[in-house]
């Protein structure tokens, strides 16, 4: 097997961000690879998805967050009012996630969950760590969709129950079955980071119409 080798991050692309749906009160996004969901610290990380789409709608909000290498689709409130409603049903787990990522390896079962409790690992920010005395309860339900024996690669669809950072990436290392291009957590090297957020559901927070977003995986 490769050993895991530190690859130059993907650049953002130049396009305009894709909106996926847009109202009066939210927008659904797809972030590309390589993009930040918010801006970082130093002038050289204020280009991110928040601040292309806000050019475009000056009053889009971010409700939740991608890691920079994750693709996938995001949910902007329209206001503060609605930031506030979307983000209580964030907390309150009324939003379906799902995530799309290949793995290298075969997990024992078709199917199951992954409870581990995650820490920051500070001395080596911004790594994550499984830690039994001191981590937070994380919860990710995962599905196999189909398995390359040839290259050992298998694709899984990913649910994470809780949102702690890097959550899905810790805990399918902590299993052996890193994602592909994940340098921070032992992955094989590859192109991008493949982890994509596929699936947003939720019911509208001003109409109730029930409402779910899907965007394939590139890969």
């Amino acid at each position: 097997m490769t050993s895991p080798r530190l690859l130059p991050p993907v650049p953002p692309p130049d396009r305009p961000p894709q909106i996926v749906y847009c109202d009066d009160s939210l927008l659904v996004v797809n972030k590309p690879a390589g993009m930040l969901s918010v801006p970082g610290r130093g002038p050289d990380k204020q280009d991110c998805l928040s601040t292309r789409i806000q050019a475009e709608c000056p009053d889009a909000l971010v409700v939740h967050r991608l890691d920079m290498a994750t693709s996938g689709l995001l949910l902007f409130a329209r206001g503060p009012e609605m930031q506030r409603r979307l983000s209580e049903m964030f907390r309150e787990r009324e939003v379906a996630k799902r995530y799309c990522a290949l793995v290298q390896g075969r997990p024992a079962a078709d199917a199951g969950e992954i409870d581990l409790p995650i820490v920051a690992d500070w001395p080596n920010r911004p790594l994550r760590k499984i830690d039994a005395a001191t981590g937070k309860p994380s919860l990710t339900r995962y599905r196999l969709l189909d398995y390359d024996e040839q290259r050992d690669l298998s694709r899984l669809e990913l649910e994470p129950v809780t949102g702690r950072t890097h959550q899905l990436r810790v805990h399918l290392s902590a299993i052996g079955h890193p994602i592909l291009g994940d340098a921070l957590y032992g992955g094989m090297p590859a192109a991008r980071l493949m982890l994509h957020a596929q699936l947003l559901g939720f019911d509208h927070p001003v109409t109730g119409e029930k409402l779910e977003f899907v965007h394939e995986a590139a890969f």
